[in-house]
Order: structure tokens, then sequence, then C-alpha cells
């Protein structure tokens, strides 16, 4: 049986719910969702279809925004979003059982509706009219949508064409695929293919959909390897993953990680105790969640070295690809230190992740250099029950601690993540009292 499908995605979502909580037409109203405490060089999270209009670029950065066009800046209230697409997710629920929809980002979504065009007696495309327009009716957001005989044709519908539409709904199948899809560029427009695989794709003679199909096999495994069956099958507008696999899909390995931007350039001394922070949170998510580690990760970006405003150093291979969000750089190495090492034993004690990761961090990071980014990871996961222990293990020392890890994690849950807190997070440019108060990175 022939399938069908919907991708509907919320049109500047975040910009969108600022305007509509204020009264104003996203259409009409010029606002941009960016924190003004970060400065100018903060990136504008979303900005309002009246911006998008006069050829402000999303995801733009503050001081990108031409001279002499008048704005509103709103800052980002991340549970509000959240809020919002939780409403608008039950309006669907209305229509489609959850087992048919999969919800792919806050304000993106997948649904599977081959059960409910005769249900319904309609069209797939006169069912993502009646979406788009009971979400604009009952909570002023545009959405747009697009129909496909399968996922990442719907997909492609949406970010293709459905931008072109009139009523801003796309529609694809096979067919119509390889008439406006396969000339189509840039190649970056297309779901799952970013500008480092543009760019090999180009050293192979393609820069369109087309162009890949036209490509030998062999030469696309020898170059990408597995992930050249997906490319593969993109090109001639295949996907074979059907709903229920995406909610039958668990992982077969499965890992914990925590990362974030520094507000400014930290020193080796500073960010060492950004680092017992994040440490100290991802154990207790580990013990909340009754697992163990066998392997952790660090990365440290270093700050790129600044020649003007805006500008930064950028190294010999640098390039630009231009896609839906401007022309940016690419290819730039960016410097930074990077370790990752087998426990030599599986644990989610504080005292060992601590120690461990604190010497990676001595061991790899160089103590001259301002430090931008700290990202780290566990990995090997297991149940606590088969943590080892190892001969110098003090064992009661271990159980203590997990007694206090247990009681920390109830008392932020009832009283909030700043109730408890280390004396590490009073230091001077220490960050976990603020993390601890935003959504996503974002004031609430």
């Amino acid at each position: 049986m022939d399938r069908a499908y919907l991708c509907i995605d919320l049109k500047c979502f975040y910009a969108s719910v600022e305007c509509v909580d204020r009264g104003y037409d996203p259409f009409e109203r010029r606002l941009v969702v960016a924190d003004p405490t970060r400065g100018p060089k903060t990136i504008c999270l979303a900005i309002s279809p009246a911006m998008k209009a006069i050829g402000v670029r999303n995801r733009c950065r503050v001081f990108e925004i031409p001279d002499g066009i008048d704005y509103e800046m709103a800052p980002p209230r991340m549970r509000r979003y959240m809020e919002v697409s939780a409403d608008i997710y039950s309006l669907y629920l209305r229509y489609f059982s959850p087992d048919d929809i999969h919800v792919y980002s806050v304000d993106e979504c997948f649904i599977d509706v081959t059960p409910y065009l005769t249900l319904y007696g309609k069209t797939p495309r006169e069912l993502a009219a009646q979406l788009t327009e009971v979400v604009r009716a009952e909570t002023g957001i545009c959405a747009t949508a697009g129909v496909g005989t399968n996922l990442f044709l719907a997909k492609v519908a949406l970010d293709v064409t459905a931008k072109h539409a009139p009523d801003n709904i796309g529609e694809l199948d096979e067919e119509t695929f390889k008439c406006r899809i396969w000339p189509h560029r840039p190649i970056t427009d297309i779901w799952g293919i970013g500008p480092g695989i543009a760019r090999r794709l180009e050293r192979m003679g393609a820069r369109t959909l087309g162009e890949v199909a036209l490509l030998p096999e062999q030469a696309l495994y020898d170059e990408f390897g597995i992930n050249a069956e997906l490319l593969i099958d993109h090109a001639w507008g295949i996907e074979p993953c059907t709903m229920a696999e995406i909610h039958a899909y668990r992982p077969r390995a499965h890992s914990l990680a925590n990362g974030q931007v520094l507000p400014c350039d930290y020193s080796f001394d500073e960010a060492r105790t950004v680092l017992r922070e994040m440490v100290d949170g991802i154990v207790l998510d580990l013990v909340e969640k009754g697992l163990a580690c066998g392997h952790v990760s660090l990365y440290v970006g270093y700050a790129h070295e600044r020649r003007g405003w805006g500008e930064m150093s950028e190294g010999p291979t640098a390039s630009t690809f231009t896609g839906e969000h401007g022309t940016r750089v690419i290819g730039r190495e960016a410097p930074h230190a990077a370790v990752s090492r087998k426990l030599a034993q599986t644990s989610n004690s504080r005292a060992f992740l601590a120690q461990r990761f604190l010497a990676l961090y001595d061991e790899v990071v160089d103590p001259n250099r301002a430090i931008r980014r700290i990202n780290i990871g566990v990995g090997a996961l297991v149940p606590e029950e088969f943590a080892e222990l190892t001969l110098f293990s003090d064992a009661e020392a271990e159980k203590s601690e997990h007694r206090l890890a247990e009681a920390t994690i109830a008392v932020k849950r009832r009283f909030g993540k700043n109730a408890l807190l280390r004396g590490t997070s009073f230091r001077p440019k220490a960050t976990a009292r603020e993390r601890n108060e935003q959504v996503g990175g974002h004031h609430e």
C-alpha cells in the first residue's frame, strides 16, 4: 500500500511565539529572539517572518542586522516555547494516534497519515491544510507542511518546495522528486547533507542530487563507507524507514554528555573549575539513572585569535558555502584539545570520575591558551549493580558517597537545582548556578 507522510514545521517558531504573546502579527512585526545581555555578537535564535521578508537571514548575529532596520528584541524564553510546542502537539492528538507521530524537534514533527485518509475522507494535502489551519486559528502560529510518500520526501518537500507554495504546503513523490529536486542547488538544502558531505561530493563531481544519482555506487561506498547507502537511497528519493521502526528503535550503545560554550575567554584554572562542576552534574545524572560508566571523554575548545570585529583567524583550508542560513566559512580547524580513555573500572563515584577527568584535563590542555568551550562524556554505560571494585577501592566510602548523591538529587528535585551546591560553584566565573536557572542554555 502506498503510504503518505506529513512533515509539519512551525514557521519562525520562537519569534512567532513572542509576537503572538505581545499581540503582534508575526508577518508584520519585525522581531528577533536574542539575549541582549550577550552583546552584539550573540546569535539570533529566530527572526519573525517580517524580518525575513526584508532580507535578514535566519540565525544571523545581532551585529549583522543591517543598520536602519527598526526591530524589537525579545530575550529567549525556552520554557514558554516548550509549553506552546506541547499545546500544538495536543492539537495533533485530536486527529492522530501518538503511535503515528514522531516529534523531530520542538517545532517540527512527522505524521504517518496513511490510516487516516479513508477515515477522514481527505487527501494528504487536504489533511495538511486542515492541520495548519487549526494551528493558526488556535495558537496564532503559522505552520508549513511537506507531504511525501515516505519520510524523506515529506521532509524535502517541507524544506525545499513548501516555502515557494502559496499555501505553505509542498508535495513530492518519487517522480516529482526527480523533476524538482534532482537539479536543486545548493545541495545543502537537502536533509542530511551538510557542508562537509557537500564538499566531498563536489570533489567527486556532484553538486546536485541528480549528479549524485549518476555516480558509481562503489565510488560512493569507497568515499563514505556504510553511509553511502543512505546517500544512494536519498538520491533516488527512497526511504525504507517507517514510523513503527522509529518508535521501536533502541540504540546499541548508550552514553551521557554535557557541554557548554563559556560566556567569555576563561583561563586554565577558571575552566578547570567549570569542569569540576560539570563532572558533579554528570555524576548525579548517572546516579539518578542507576548507571555506571566505563569510558570518559573530554573536549576543550580554545578561543580563536581575533583580528578585528567579528573576524577570526582561519586556516589555509577555509572556504565558504551558501545555505538556508546564509554564507558561512567552513574548513577552518577550530583549535582544541580532545582525549578519551577507557576506565580501569566501571563506576559512578564522583571522587573517582573527578580524578580521572581532572587528570585528563591537566594532561592535554594547554595552560597558556584561553578556553571557550568544554564538553565531557561518559560511555560504556551499565546498570550500577555491575560497577566494579578494585583492590584499592574503599567500598564503605563509595557507599557513603552514593547515599550523599541520592540525598542531593532528592533535595534538588524538591527545592530546585540551586538548593544544594558545592563550594566550587561559588568561585568566580563558575557557571553552574546560572546554568541551573536556564532551559536549553537560555534563561527561562
